[in-house]
């Protein structure tokens, strides 16, 4: 745990805490939209799995981005949200889609 805390530059447990409560919450919710947005689209699992899956993914993307954000936001973790979202979307070469 220490080690974690230290490279995301956290001073105590509870902020631990709450980073892990607000992954949770994001991974959780996405999957939970993607069932519903997928048949929206029209995407159902007789079209395969090397279809379905690889494009549910990429539906689920997006939606994890923002949630991810806006829990870090009402937990009152938004800076360091904020801050773990850039880094991630410049490590898979999306920095372009950040304004700064």
């Amino acid at each position: 745990m220490k080690k974690l805390k230290q490279r995301w530059n956290i001073t105590s447990n509870w902020q631990l805490t709450i980073i892990f409560i607000v992954f949770a919450l994001t991974g959780s919710t996405a999957a939970k939209f993607a069932g519903p947005l997928t048949e929206a689209v029209g995407l159902t699992k007789e079209a395969g799995w090397y279809i379905y899956w690889p494009v549910r993914i990429l539906i689920i993307f997006p939606i994890y981005q923002v949630l991810l954000v806006l829990f870090g936001w009402l937990f009152g973790e938004y800076p360091f949200f904020y801050t773990f979202e850039k880094k991630m979307l410049r490590s898979i070469k999306l920095g372009f889609l950040l304004k700064d």
